[in-house]
């Protein structure tokens, strides 16, 4: 299938069908669109016009479809778990998408499929002046997610980590060898000691929309015609578990994204906002090695969602030495 805008995506008759009949009475699709950027799923902007008595009206939804073997075969606790999360947010001080369908078996669709509302704002991810403003955007964002109480029974599972000791892939060619080996051992131990909290769990630049043009009042607030968050998406991986979790993986990506010293900064922008990380140096530096050492040798997980944005410039090299000089500097400020 060739979309609105010349892009090929998989085919979609029968999720088409099972959309058309989650319409109001008089809506049709009049355009899709593939959205860029993902890499779990694919993702299609679906335009939505009416011919109602009303006179007219257009709106827009957002598809979500599983197409990935690995994905289909897990795609009926991330859907529905996506799905409830997203019901559970709805409304509230996280702008997360409105839920309008959700086949996360196939049963009705091509593939398994979420239907939601489209939410403001693009995915920003450029080296400019604006990067300090959205840390601390992304900083007050994630305090607020991890601020969600939800209602008994209705919190999510527990928390799962991406890698171990025995799983890094360490860069073949590195001239660092010794740090990865230190970084390794660091979490060759039990997790420490936590307070549980509400997670995204794959919360990062990528992951959260930006509204604005950027020349507002400066302050990070958002506040004017500036930069504010739009919307926070990918919500299939949400979790019960420790805010440095959180904070670690959007700390990774920022150090991949701006260098290590942007990396380094989102944790005291998030303590600044409210958010409570381990007062133990040692604990906190076990969250954000397993988080960073999970995205080893070269991070091509998110890079190549990411050099589709735009940022070509992020090569394998480039990201194995920004992940060395971020891990370097975790052992500089929280090391022993």
């Amino acid at each position: 299938m060739i979309d609105n805008h010349g892009q090929t995506v998989p085919e979609w008759a029968a999720t088409r069908r099972w959309v058309e009949g989650l319409l109001a009475p008089g809506e049709r699709i009049a355009g899709v669109r593939a959205l860029q950027g993902g890499w779990t799923s694919v993702m299609r902007r679906l335009d939505i016009e009416s011919d109602g008595a009303d006179g007219g009206g257009s709106r827009t939804l957002v598809l979500r479809s599983f197409v990935k073997p690995f994905y289909l075969r897990h795609a009926e606790g991330l859907l529905n778990r996506e799905a409830e999360v997203l019901r559970l947010l709805a409304p509230g001080p996280v702008p997360a998408a409105a839920v309008h369908g959700v086949d996360a078996t196939a049963e009705h669709c091509d593939h398994p499929s979420l239907l939601m509302s489209l939410l403001p704002g693009t995915v920003r991810l450029a080296e400019d002046d604006e990067v300090g403003r959205r840390t601390t955007l992304l900083a007050r964002q994630l305090a607020a997610v991890h601020a969600v109480s939800p209602p008994d029974g209705q919190r999510p599972r527990a928390w799962q980590a991406w890698t171990a000791p025995d799983r890094v892939a360490v860069p073949g060619r590195t001239g660092r060898p010794e740090l990865w080996k230190r970084a390794v051992a660091a979490i060759d131990r039990e997790p420490p000691a936590h307070r549980a909290c509400f997670l995204h769990r794959d919360f990062h630049p990528g992951n959260v929309l930006f509204t604005g043009s950027g020349n507002g009042s400066g302050d990070g607030t958002g506040s004017g015609d500036g930069t504010a968050i739009g919307g926070v998406v990918d919500w299939v991986e949400t979790s019960w578990g420790p805010a440095d979790l959180d904070v670690a993986h959007c700390s990774t990506a920022l150090a991949l994204l701006h260098g290590a010293e942007a990396g380094m900064a989102l944790a005291d922008r998030y303590e600044e906002a409210g958010g409570r990380l381990d007062a133990e140096p040692g604990g906190h530096l076990y969250w954000r090695l397993l988080d960073a050492l999970a995205f080893a040798p070269d991070a091509e997980k998110v890079a190549v969602p990411w050099r589709e944005l735009g940022r070509e410039d992020l090569t394998p090299a480039v990201l194995t030495g920004r992940l060395e000089a971020y891990l370097q500097a975790l052992f500089d400020r929280y090391g022993a």
